[in-house]
């Protein structure tokens, strides 16, 4: 790795130790197919350290630092592991990881499920971008699920226009794949019947979570502040508290990238460090 000035995103001994194999991996089965059998010139730790400093600060990919390696290769990594399914692959992992850290079985056997909707940049194409008319937000839909602790499980991003049931449907089939352990959800009262009715093919009960009627104001629903959080922790990283992906697999490999970040630190029990107080 260069030996550079750290950056606060950058990723400290402990938590490479956990990501740096499933890489090294990688990047050994590309060599082997190179054709001309020249190494890699470029240190995998620094090009992750690349791609989550554009996670969490939230800038455009030319505008990496000079002391990263050059940015078309940082991004040319980045697309590669969002295409081959790197990042969900790590993202399962650690979290199997963090779940048994906790005393829970790596495999989850309940979940909760929810959908937030967020604003696009101006280069996002039309074609991929919806109106939420239920909260008026022009953009698209992410849709998350988490184990009962607040780690995400699954991850599907669409046009703001679709419906929770829509999404909800890709998102338990998702789920029982990587998850055939699952066979209880929470959900708040967007998902019907379509929805449910998927569940129970699949079988995992849908539990339709609802506020209390009499009850103004905030208040913590059963099984769902989890999720809540969950989509909390993610407005951290700068680049999701907008959506400017090209690509929806873009913002679905951004999302399991900062909830890699998270794990790691859970596991290794380190400190997130906040914006507030850091200049």
């Amino acid at each position: 790795m260069n030996q550079r000035k750290p950056y606060l995103s950058d990723i400290s001994d402990a938590r490479w130790a956990l990501i740096e194999p499933t890489l090294t991996a990688w990047r050994q089965a590309r060599l082997d197919r190179r054709p001309t059998g020249q190494p890699a010139s470029h240190d995998l730790r620094d090009i992750f350290n690349a791609i989550l400093y554009v996670n969490r600060t939230g800038i455009a990919w030319k505008y990496l630092p000079h002391d990263f390696p050059p940015y078309n290769t940082v991004y040319s990594y980045y697309a590669a592991w969002r295409d081959e399914g790197i990042f969900a692959q790590l993202n399962y992992e650690l979290t199997g990881l963090a779940r048994v850290k906790e005393g829970r079985q790596a495999e989850p056997t309940a979940c909760v499920m929810d959908t937030q909707s967020i604003k696009t940049s101006t280069s996002v194409p039309l074609t991929s971008q919806g109106t939420d008319a239920a909260k008026k937000i022009v953009g698209r839909k992410r849709g998350i699920v988490t184990d009962t602790l607040g780690l995400i499980l699954a991850v599907a991003v669409a046009a703001a226009g679709l419906s929770d049931n829509v999404i909800g449907t890709k998102l338990l089939s998702q789920t029982k794949t990587t998850y055939p352990s699952i066979s209880k959800t929470w959900v708040d009262t967007g998902f019907k019947n379509t929805a449910i009715e998927h569940g129970a093919k699949l079988g995992i009960d849908v539990e339709v979570v609802s506020r209390k009627p009499d009850t103004r104001g905030f208040q913590v629903v059963k099984r769902r502040w989890v999720v809540e959080r969950s989509l909390g922790w993610l407005m951290l990283y700068r680049r999701l508290a907008r959506d400017y992906e090209t690509l929806p697999t873009s913002s679905q490999a951004m999302i399991y990238l900062a909830s890699i970040n998270n794990l790691t630190k859970r596991i290794t029990d380190e400190i997130t460090p906040t914006w507030r107080g850091t200049y």
